[in-house]
């Protein structure tokens, strides 16, 4: 059976990365938030958040080596119902949604150069034109990822370098701390903008759902782990410096098409609908990386749970078919029935919740088996994973806050995640 490359392995990272969140989620930060140095402040803090996160996750991958990512470490560190309901909130949100608020962004790139074009259409396309490619071979799926990966990296560095400098009139943005900053960064208003910022790194763990497929996945995953997510934290901190010093923050502030507003003050009127069309293709990847990594948690389920067989379907070259075909069907309902920003919200708080329970799942697997085998062990044990623990914990609890609907419809989806594998559970035994 073939498998992939560690090459193609890190593209899907960046990619599954780079995408929706960073393109769309400053216009709602400058809600609450224009001060630069805090705005900086978030994605560097969300970086290193998502950074001690790769560097736990590569050690759980290295000693837990399957593939379905916070299914097989849930599973195998506390018991099958965690990894059941870890992968009913993959499969649902982990996936599902952030590849349909992708492809939205996609068609609203789209839209905004071309008004003709109905942007939940063009995401609906996108996304059956990329499950067909998914569904023939490794080769065709790797080379698809891998090419497009390349080709967002460029153009985002050849976006952030031309705009700084062509740009006619600079914003007056202080980067450096402020007075009153301090207490913004300590504010709520900084927690929940985190949340948006935290999914904007969503995918620093997507090589994890592969591992199966991956070419000597416990010697190669630390690296693609780590070296995807310090790329995009890079580029991360180059695009919103570069959003903040091009376009006034009042133009940005509530708005989705970030780059494109910005694009529009850096090259204008022309030069926007160019780099509309370029920053629109750049998410071709992002939609392309989830639906390539998020179908092998239902393939695994699958192979876990009688009742659920069917999603372990494959074609001649090991393509989880059936797996992708459903997930990306989920896409779909989310196009067409979603609101982006709440959407956007419970998905960060719902996967919040997921990897923070296999982040601590490091201190029990190491309690409770410590002469497993380790071919890698986590850097700045054990204060890496609990920088993770306290972020994503306390951003968390200001989403049950200040965002309660959203926190709660998330609790109740894990809540029916627990009834649902009681039931599938049962059915599986009688097969």
């Amino acid at each position: 059976m073939s498998s992939f490359k560690p090459s193609t392995a890190m593209a899907v990272v960046i990619a599954s990365m780079v995408g929706t969140g960073v393109f769309t989620s400053l216009g709602f930060q400058l809600v609450d938030i224009q001060s630069g140095f805090p705005l900086m402040m978030l994605w560097a803090i969300g970086g290193m958040t998502a950074l001690c996160g790769a560097l736990t996750y590569a050690e759980l991958g290295s000693a837990l080596p399957r593939s379905g990512g916070e299914y097989n470490f849930l599973t195998e560190i506390y018991h099958p119902a965690a990894g059941f309901v870890s992968g009913w909130i993959s499969a649902t949100v982990g996936f599902a949604a952030p590849t349909a608020l992708a492809a939205i962004t996609f068609g609203t790139y789209l839209a905004a150069v071309f008004p003709f074009v109905n942007p939940k259409f063009a995401a609906c396309i996108l996304v059956m034109i990329l499950t067909t490619v998914h569904c023939t071979t490794h080769r065709n799926s790797g080379e698809l990822q891998l090419v497009f990966s390349i080709l967002k990296v460029i153009a985002i560095v050849a976006f952030c370098g031309l705009a700084l400098a062509l740009v006619e009139e600079p914003q007056p943005v202080r980067f450096l701390p402020q007075p009153g900053d301090g207490e913004l960064m300590i504010g709520g208003a900084f927690a929940v903008s985190l949340i948006f910022v935290n999914y904007a790194y969503t995918g620093w763990n997507a090589a994890t759902y592969l591992t199966n497929e991956l070419h000597e996945p416990q010697r190669n995953l630390p690296l693609i782990l780590t070296g995807g997510t310090l790329i995009v934290l890079v580029l991360y901190l180059m695009l919103n410096f570069t959003f903040l010093y091009v376009a006034p923050m009042t133009a940005m502030t509530g708005k989705v098409e970030i780059g494109y507003i910005a694009a529009g003050y850096a090259f204008g009127s022309s030069g926007a609908k160019i780099m509309g069309v370029i920053l629109a293709a750049l998410l071709i990847s992002t939609v392309s990386a989830m639906i390539m990594a998020g179908p092998r948690v239902l393939q695994v389920i699958g192979e876990d749970f009688a009742a659920f067989r069917f999603f372990a379907g494959k074609n001649a070259d090991g393509i989880p078919v059936m797996a992708i075909a459903i997930q990306s069907l989920v896409t779909l309902v989310f196009i067409l029935t979603a609101a982006f920003e709440s959407i956007l919200v419970f998905s960060g708080f719902t996967l919040g919740i997921n990897t923070l329970f296999a982040v601590a799942g490091i201190y029990v697997l190491r309690w409770r088996q410590p002469k497993r085998k380790r071919p890698y062990r986590t850097l700045f044990y054990p204060v890496t994973p609990l920088i993770y623990l306290l972020i994503t914990t306390w951003t968390i609890v200001y989403i049950l806050i200040q965002r309660p609907e959203e926190g709660l419809l998330g609790l109740g989806l894990i809540a029916f995640g627990g009834v649902f594998y009681f039931f599938s559970a049962k059915l599986s035994q009688n097969m």
